[in-house]
């Protein structure tokens, strides 16, 4: 059975030149399985929207992989506080932003809530040690909560088309793997 990948962006969008626009279309290159939905409303979202969309999703599309940025993740750690939720194969989490966020266009998605399950067999995080949106701390608790890989790049800011993430091979590599 082929990966299918799941790439959900965060406020505002990934499109081109954006890491998660390269990672779906690289993926969509060598006939992979992935779905990259613009969500609704990103430059204004809304919480409970999101999750409703994003469930449908799940349901459909049952992806193996799930790749997160940014606002993202928060909406993923929503949707495990969820009675429906599905448990998928390998969740990436990049640039998770602060759980206590304080941003009024996004303020339905916080404080947002550490779940008790992180509904992913294998889950790894990635966090730049100079991202304006969490402290390496918080990032570095959570995904030990969590018993998640963690890796820290430097210098990285929001990891996002703005500090230079277009075209990716660390994303692309773990994405790709078995």
């Amino acid at each position: 059975m082929s990966n299918k990948t799941l790439i959900l962006h965060g406020w505002g969008g990934s499109d081109t030149p954006h890491w998660q626009a390269e990672l779906a279309s690289k993926i969509a290159k060598d006939y992979g399985t992935v779905s990259f939905p613009l969500l609704d409303n990103c430059h204004f979202p809304s919480k409970n929207r999101w999750i409703k969309q994003v469930k449908a999703l799940l349901l459909e599309f049952k992806p193996h992989t799930v790749v997160c940025h940014s606002l993202a993740n928060n909406l993923w750690f929503w949707l495990c506080e969820e009675s429906d939720m599905i448990e998928v194969e390998r969740l990436l989490m990049v640039s998770l932003p602060s759980l206590n966020t304080k941003e009024k266009t996004i303020r339905s998605f916080f404080p947002c809530p550490l779940p008790k399950n992180i509904f992913a067999k294998e889950a790894h995080m990635i966090v730049s040690d100079d991202d304006p949106w969490v402290e390496i701390e918080e990032a570095q608790n959570i995904a030990s909560h969590f018993n998640m890989q963690f890796t820290t790049l430097k210098n990285a800011g929001h990891i996002n088309a703005d500090s230079g993430y277009g075209k990716w091979e660390l994303i692309e590599d773990l994405t790709l793997k078995g």
